[in-house]
C-alpha cells in the first residue's frame, strides 16, 4: 500500500513540479505579489509601493554573499572528502551490498541520513554518490532497484541536518558574537537574563536530549519509510530506464611525486592541511570556546583539512574541488533570488507576520509546534537556515520569552521546520540532481511521504516534552 502510494504521488507530482530554477523566479513573483498586498506599503499608493518593493529585492539580492559563500564551501569541500579515494572506495563497498530495492532504499537513507548530521554537504553528496553507485551496480549484477527511489533516499541528508554538527541556528546563537549579530543587543540581554549571556551553547541545543531523540528518532524512521516505499520489481525503473544523465567520474591523472613542483606541492599541502586540522583542535579545547561553540568556518577548515589530506595531492583535491563546482552552479545563481524573496518577506512584514501569527494563536504548550509549522512555510519560500534564523530567530526567542518557553526549544522548533520541507522544495538538491542525472520531479513524491511521517513525529514530541 504504501509503495502503492508512493507511485502514484511520483507520478502526479511529476506531471506539476517546476525546475528548481523556474519555481525560483516563481516565487520571487508570487512575494512581491503578496508583499504589495498584504505588506505594510501603502495600499493607497500602489506605484510607490511597487518602488518600494522592487528596492527591497535590489537590496536583498546580495545581503547573503558571505552566508552564500559559506554555504557553498560547506557543498565543494563535502564533496571533495567524499570523492577522496578511501571513501570512494568505502561507498563502492556498500554499494555492493544491498539485493533488493527495499535495501537499497533503505541503505542509502540511512547513510545520507547520518552523514547529514555530521555535515549537511557531507550528507548531501555522499548520499547523491551512493544513490549513483547503488543503482549502477545493481543494474550490473541483474538486480531489480527503483533509481528514482534511490535518488530521493540520497536527499535525506536534508531531512536531518538541522539537527546536526552543521544546524545554521544552533551554530549562529553557540557564542555571544554571532548570537548578537542576529538577535541584536537588547534580546541578547534579555538571553542573559535566562542564563546564556555567552550565546545558547550547542549542549543546550544540538546535543540536548531532546534532540538526540528526534534526530535519533528520525534515523530509524527514515530508512524503514524508504523500504516501505520501495515498488514492486515489475514497476522499478533502473538507472537506464530514467531519463538520467548522471555525472560521469572523471579519472584522475597520474600525478607524478617525483617532478619537483608536484613534491613540493604535496608537501605545501600537508603542511597546510596539519596546520587547519590542528587549528581545529585547538579550537575544540579552547576554554571559551571548544566543540560546544563551533561555527560554520570551523567546519569548512576542518573539511578541507581532512580532504586535503585524504586526496594526498593538491592538483588531485583542486580536480575534485573543479568537479564539485558543477553541483554548485545552481546553488550560485538561485542563492541572490531567495535572498531577495527574503529581502521582500521581511521588509513587508510579512515574515513576522507569519511568526507573529504562530505565537499569538498558540499557548506555552503549543507555542514550539506552531513555531515549527510556520518555519517549514518560510523555509519553502527561503530555503536558507541561517537567513531564515536571522529574520525569524529573534521572533521566536522573543515569544519565547514571553511565553515562558525554554529558549533552546524555539530554537530547535525553528531547525526542525527549516529542515522538514526541504523535501518538497528542491533547492538544495540541486547538486544531489547533478550527481545523478534525475530531475526534481522524479524525487519529491517519494520525499513529500517521507516528510508527513517525520512532521507527525516531530510534532508529537514538541508537544510532550
Amino acid at each position: 500500500m504504501v509503495a502503492r502510494l508512493g507511485l502514484f504521488l511520483s507520478r502526479t507530482i511529476g506531471r506539476f513540479m517546476p525546475d528548481p530554477l523556474i519555481l525560483a523566479l516563481s516565487l520571487t513573483i508570487l512575494t512581491a505579489i503578496l508583499a504589495l498586498v498584504f505588506g505594510y506599503a501603502d495600499t493607497g499608493r500602489r506605484e510607490a509601493a511597487t518602488i518600494l518593493i522592487e528596492d527591497w529585492w535590489n537590496s536583498g539580492i546580495w545581503v547573503f554573499l558571505k552566508f552564500s559563500m559559506q554555504m557553498a564551501l560547506i557543498l565543494v569541500t563535502g564533496y571533495a572528502l567524499a570523492d577522496s579515494p578511501i571513501v570512494r572506495r568505502g561507498l563502492a563497498g556498500i554499494a555492493r551490498v544491498p539485493k533488493s530495492p527495499g535495501q537499497a532504499a533503505a541503505i542509502v537513507g540511512l547513510v545520507a541520513a547520518v552523514t547529514g548530521l555530521i555535515n549537511w554537504g557531507l550528507g548531501l553528496i555522499v548520499g547523491a554518490l551512493l544513490a549513483r553507485d547503488v543503482g549502477r551496480s545493481m543494474e550490473a549484477r541483474g538486480q531489480s532497484n527503483h533509481f528514482p527511489l534511490l535518488c530521493a533516499a540520497g536527499y535525506m541528508g536534508l531531512m536531518v541536518w538541522h539537527g546536526g554538527l552543521s544546524g545554521s541556528a544552533a551554530l549562529k546563537t553557540s557564542t555571544a558574537s554571532e548570537a548578537k549579530g542576529i538577535l541584536g543587543e537588547d534580546l541578547m540581554g534579555a538571553l542573559a537574563t535566562q542564563g546564556f549571556a555567552d550565546g545558547i551553547p550547542l549542549s543546550a541545543t544540538t546535543f540536548s536530549s531532546m534532540n538526540l531523540l528526534i534526530s535519533g528518532g528520525l534515523i530509524v524512521i527514515v530508512p524503514i519509510m524508504l523500504w516501505l516505499l520501495a515498488p514492486r520489481p515489475a514497476d522499478c525503473r533502473t538507472l537506464s530506464q530514467v531519463d538520467a544523465r548522471p555525472m560521469k567520474d572523471v579519472p584522475a591523472e597520474a600525478i607524478s611525486r617525483n617532478e619537483s613542483w608536484g613534491a613540493f606541492g604535496t608537501i605545501c599541502s600537508m603542511v597546510i592541511a596539519i596546520a587547519l586540522v590542528a587549528g581545529f583542535i585547538i579550537f575544540l579545547f579552547d576554554d571559551e570556546r571548544g566543540i560546544l561553540r563551533l561555527g560554520p568556518n570551523e567546519f569548512n577548515a576542518l573539511m578541507l583539512g581532512i580532504g586535503l589530506i585524504l586526496h594526498g595531492s593538491p592538483i588531485a583535491y583542486a580536480r575534485s574541488i573543479e568537479r564539485a563546482t558543477r553541483g554548485c552552479a545552481g546553488i550560485l545563481i538561485q542563492f541572490p533570488l531567495y535572498a531577495g524573496i527574503l529581502a521582500m518577506l521581511k521588509e513587508s512584514g510579512l515574515m513576522a507576520d507569519i511568526a507573529r501569527f504562530a505565537a499569538e494563536a498558540s499557548s506555552e504548550t503549543t507555542l514550539p509546534f506552531f513555531t515549527f509549522l510556520s518555519a517549514g512555510v518560510v523555509n519553502f519560500l527561503v530555503p536558507s537556515g541561517g537567513g531564515q534564523w536571522g529574520v525569524q530567530g529573534p521572533i521566536a526567542i522573543q515569544s519565547a520569552i514571553d511565553a515562558g518557553v525554554p529558549l533552546p526549544k524555539m530554537l530547535m522548533s525553528v531547525s526542525y521546520g527549516d529542515q522538514l520541507t526541504n523535501m518538497l522544495q528542491p533547492f538544495w538538491a540541486l547538486p544531489l540532481l547533478a550527481i545523478t542525472g534525475v530531475r526534481a520531479r522524479d524525487i519529491v513524491g517519494y520525499t513529500a511521504i517521507v516528510m508527513i511521517v517525520a512532521a507527525i513525529w516531530i510534532s508529537f514530541w514538541l508537544l510532550v516534552w
